[in-house]
């Protein structure tokens, strides 16, 4: 069932952007699910663990959550330790030059 909740949970988070846990729980009271507080904290939780999103404490009673973006940097050494090892590879095959 808490998978469930954390689909709606993380689809509401996209489609408002950065959000306070205040504004989102009454969302979701608005689009007719009622979580209790330990269910809605669990799942914020469990999303966090994940890494689906940041949770960071705005005020003592106020957090702001928001989707964590997935920005690969790429690596001009890993890059091109990859372009290396591609053409070791190449080249560890012998030219068959047999017409076979």
């Amino acid at each position: 069932m808490t998978v469930k909740y954390k689909n709606i949970v993380i689809d509401k988070i996209k489609e408002l952007g950065s959000i306070t846990d205040k504004t989102l729980a009454k969302k979701l009271i608005k689009d007719g699910y009622h979580l209790s507080d330990d269910l809605f904290n669990k799942i914020l939780l469990d999303m966090e663990i994940m890494g689906l999103i940041n949770v960071n404490w705005l005020t003592k009673d106020t957090r702001r959550i928001a989707i964590v973006s997935k920005q690969e940097e790429e690596d001009d050494v890993e890059m091109q330790n990859e372009k290396t090892l591609e053409k070791d590879y190449e080249n560890s095959f012998p030219e068959s030059n047999n017409g076979v």
